[in-house]
């Protein structure tokens, strides 16, 4: 696994006890430039704010362009079709998770409908299941928080 990997699993868990969703995010630029995201849907009342937008939105911002070519994006689950979307709209070229839609979907977050449609489709970047060891901390951790906001 790599550190990006693991980062983007460690910024869920955070997320996931601290009022975000478990979810998390790591952008890596073509020079090197690294950018985070997390889950930020129930606190900031905005259903777009996915921790893989958030960090799309955060290096598309610092650098001042919306095309992230060469880039990976590094994701503690496998990306929702909006994150997906996002992604390929930003010219990510590679993108990696941890934790699949399956195992999203046994901690509640079961979006298997969507997901049905977009493997019938060809993606233009590289996509890649890379189970972690660590995968379903962040799920753990939004299971046991008695304070999140469910969604």
């Amino acid at each position: 696994m790599t550190e990006y990997l693991q980062r983007a699993i460690e910024i869920a868990a955070k997320s996931a006890v601290s009022g975000g969703g478990p979810f998390g995010a790591v952008l890596v630029t073509a020079d090197g430039q690294i950018f985070e995201g997390t889950n930020a849907v129930t606190l900031n009342h905005d259903p777009s704010a996915h921790a893989e937008v958030m960090a799309l939105r955060n290096a598309g911002q610092a650098l001042g362009t919306h095309d992230l070519t060469g880039a990976t994006l590094y994701s503690s689950c496998e990306p929702c079709p909006m994150c997906l979307s996002a992604s390929m709209w930003a010219r990510v070229d590679r993108l990696v998770y941890a934790a699949s839609a399956e195992e999203a979907a046994e901690a509640g977050f079961d979006d298997r409908a969507f997901y049905e449609h977009i493997r019938s489709e060809s993606t233009p970047f590289e996509y890649h299941h890379l189970a972690s060891d660590a995968r379903l901390h962040p799920f753990q951790a939004w299971q046991q928080n008695t304070e999140r906001i469910d969604y």
